[in-house]
Parts: C-alpha cells; sequence; structure tokens
C-alpha cells in the first residue's frame, strides 16, 4: 500500500458532538479530517469513527497516527 499524503503536521482538534464520522486516511479529501471519496482507485479505505458524547477530539492530520483516526503525536516525527 501507498503511504498516505500527509494532509497537515498537526491534528485538527474539533469540538464533536455525537455522531459517526468517516476520516480520511488517504490524505487528499478535500474535507479534511473527514472522507469525501478522494481514496477511490487507491489501497485506503475511511475508517468509520463513532463519537459517543460530546467532547473535544483530536483528529490526526498527518495520517501516519499509531492511534487510528486520533493524533498520537506521530507528526513530530514525519
Amino acid at each position: 500500500m501507498d503511504k498516505p499524503t500527509i494532509a497537515q503536521k498537526s491534528p485538527y482538534v474539533m469540538d464533536m458532538k455525537p455522531s459517526t464520522v468517516f476520516f480520511c486516511t488517504c490524505g487528499n479529501s478535500d474535507n479534511q479530517p473527514f472522507c469525501n471519496g478522494a481514496h477511490k482507485g487507491s489501497g485506503f479505505t475511511p475508517t468509520k469513527v463513532d463519537i459517543m458524547e460530546e467532547k473535544k477530539v483530536a483528529f490526526c492530520g498527518c495520517k501516519h497516527s499509531g492511534n487510528g483516526a486520533f493524533c498520537d503525536g506521530s507528526h513530530n516525527r514525519v
């Protein structure tokens, strides 16, 4: 599989309400950090994320997190 495009070298910190969203894993969506279908034809698929309660979330911007859709600081190493 190809390496994802780094959308940005910092997390997308967002106040989220309970919802289901699809996190972009390829880095090519123009609706970051969410999927817009830009992965079609690649080996990437979006990650389903269920937000169960209202909270602040730090979604991964570099697409290299070892913590799935959520930032783990990997942007400091890419």
